[in-house]
Parts: C-alpha cells; sequence; structure tokens
C-alpha cells in the first residue's frame, strides 16, 4: 500500500444523513397539504436523476470503515422516521379525503416508504431471526403489505440469484412491465415453498399467515378509518413494492448463470453514483452484498470487475420504465 493511500481516511458518515432529506420533506408536505404534497415527489423522481449526475462518482473508493455504529443507528432513526411519514399521511387523508391531495400524498408517502420503510427492511432481515432489528424489518415490511420479502429474499434470492429459479432476476430483453407481475407473483409462491419444505403446511406457514395478518390491518384500517385512508395507505404500499420491484429489476438484469454455477460479482449490477449511495444505504454496491450477505451495508465495497449500470438508481429509474431505451443503454454492459 502506498504512503498516500494509507493516509487516505474512511469516507464520512455524515453523507449518509442526506437520506434523511425526504421523509423530512414529505412529513412537512403532509402536514401543510395542498399543492405542497408533490413535493416528494418532484425531490426524489424529479431531482434525484439530476443530482446522481450532478454529484458524479469517486474516482476511487475510500478506504473500508472501521465503525458501523452511526451507520446502524442511522437505520433506526429512518424507521422511526417512516412511521411518523405514514402517521403525516393518514393525517391527511383524513382532512382531504377524495381529493387529488390525498393520492398524491400516498404517491409521495409510498417513495418514502420505499427507502426507510423497505430498504431499511432489507438490511435489518438479515439480522438473527428474533432479534429487535428482526422484528423491525417484519414491522416495516407489514407496513407496505410484503412481510413475505425476508424469507424470499433470504433464501431464495440469496441461493438461487441470477439463475431461472429466481424470480426476482430479470431476464436479458425482459422488459419491467413484464418483469413486474411475474416477480411478485413468483415471490410469494416462493416464499410459501421455502417453508412447506421445512413441514409447514396450510396456516402453520408463516406465510398464509402474514398474508391474513395483513388482510386483518387493512379491513381493520376500513372499518374503523374509512374508504379514503385505508385507501391512501393501499397506494402507498403500492408504490413501495412497485420501487422494490424495480430495483429488483435493475440489479441482475441480465446477468444470468446456470443453476449451480458459483456465484460472483459478475452477477450483480454496481453503481458507484455518490448520491444513490449516500441516500439509499449503499445499495447501489449489490455485488459486495451477494458476495458476503453477512457482512453490514457500511462495509460493503465496490468490485473493479463487476458490471457497471450507466447511473446510479435514480438515474435509471425513468429509463427502465421505457424498454427500448433501457435495452439500449444496458444490453451492451452485460458481460460475455
Amino acid at each position: 500500500m502506498s504512503e498516500s493511500a494509507a493516509l487516505e481516511k474512511p469516507e464520512s458518515w455524515l453523507w449518509h444523513l442526506l437520506g434523511l432529506i425526504n421523509p423530512v420533506i414529505v412529513i412537512a408536505s403532509n402536514i401543510v397539504g395542498g399543492y405542497w404534497v408533490v413535493s416528494g415527489i418532484i425531490y426524489m423522481l424529479g431531482l434525484g436523476p439530476l443530482l446522481d449526475v450532478l454529484f458524479g462518482s469517486a474516482s476511487k473508493p475510500k478506504p473500508p470503515r472501521q465503525s458501523g455504529r452511526p451507520f446502524e443507528a442511522l437505520l433506526y432513526v429512518h424507521s422511526i422516521l417512516h412511521f411518523v411519514v405514514l402517521s403525516t399521511l393518514l393525517y391527511r387523508a383524513s382532512i382531504d379525503g377524495a381529493a387529488w391531495t390525498t393520492l398524491i400524498a400516498a404517491q409521495s408517502t409510498g417513495i418514502c416508504s420505499g427507502v426507510s420503510g423497505v430498504i431499511v427492511a432489507h438490511e435489518l432481515g438479515h439480522k438473527k431471526k428474533g432479534s429487535f432489528p428482526w422484528w423491525l424489518a417484519r414491522l416495516n415490511l407489514l407496513s407496505v403489505l410484503y412481510l413475505h420479502f425476508t424469507t424470499e429474499h433470504n433464501f431464495t434470492h440469496h441461493k438461487h440469484v441470477s439463475t431461472v429459479k429466481d424470480p426476482a432476476t430479470a431476464l436479458r430483453g425482459e422488459s419491467f412491465w413484464r418483469f413486474y407481475p411475474r416477480t411478485v407473483i413468483g415471490q410469494l409462491r416462493d416464499a410459501a415453498a421455502v417453508h412447506r419444505r421445512k413441514g409447514k403446511t396450510g396456516f402453520q406457514n408463516p406465510v398464509y399467515r402474514g398474508q391474513l395478518l395483513q388482510i386483518v390491518l387493512v379491513v381493520a384500517m376500513f372499518a374503523t378509518l374509512g374508504p379514503w385512508i385505508t385507501g391512501a395507505f393501499l397506494w402507498q404500499a403500492g408504490t413501495a413494492i412497485f420501487l422494490l420491484e424495480y430495483i429488483n429489476y435493475i440489479r441482475h438484469y441480465g446477468l444470468l448463470r446456470e443453476v449451480g454455477e458459483r456465484q460472483t460479482e459478475m452477477h450483480s449490477w454496481q453503481s458507484e453514483a455518490r448520491w444513490s449511495r449516500w441516500t439509499l444505504l449503499e445499495l447501489t454496491l449489490h455485488p459486495a452484498h451477494h458476495m458476503k450477505a453477512s457482512d453490514p451495508f457500511w462495509k460493503w465495497q465496490p468490485y473493479e470487475n463487476a458490471p457497471t449500470l450507466p447511473t446510479g438508481y435514480y438515474g435509471c429509474f425513468w429509463i427502465a420504465l421505457i424498454p427500448p431505451l433501457w435495452k439500449r443503454l444496458v444490453d451492451p454492459r452485460i458481460p460475455e
């Protein structure tokens, strides 16, 4: 190691506080109401792609961090803000009812739920089963009606990623719009199958119990809070699920391996775009997560030879929704 490399410090954890801007914006806009409810959508899906480009990528990665304490605390801050955001959505829906602001507030909240709720649940879902972080992940997933995600992700996706056995892996040439219904149905089916193989059939299957719990939650909301608040809650959950599966789509698109073939860093896309890394809890360094799933997100490092997306996760969003454009920009980057 050269003297200059030895003197170089890990990247400051303070940059990751930028990820808290979104929930703060959504909380404020849901409380104020009116045209302000559009703020979260404009910030995340309008400014986000531009900030991906503006902040660029580091010319070389910083040394690994030695302490993850501030990053672990950040997960809990995100979770707290996630439920505050949900509360403000219910407040807005109770006031505005059938108005367009309820729908837009739900959309904005759902985008926030996809980050502070689902991405945090993804990280905490890798903690020891039955621990407080694990249960917090379950609560986050219940809030977006996707309780089976931890089972499918940990036991099916990580084992079969980038093979035809993984419903969360997009095939080369497959559009997002074809991938989306296939993966949602396939992941639910595979999560239930994981528990059936362990002898948990019928109502003993945690996936089926989770589905019943979600139905009971929605019915109870409808009975006590009415249709508009319940509808807003459902819309935010649907938005969060949509964003999760968009990310699943771009993370392994076209990087197929044979069943039984050893998984390498070449089977996951990565991006070193600073804005996506800082605000999405390093999720764009995805090859590192698959190469050692037990490592927390703050330890992830980029792989020099891993396939690289044309930009960060924000910048890829609109591209992925236009299949010809996506194929034109990404297919040539798929390693032979």
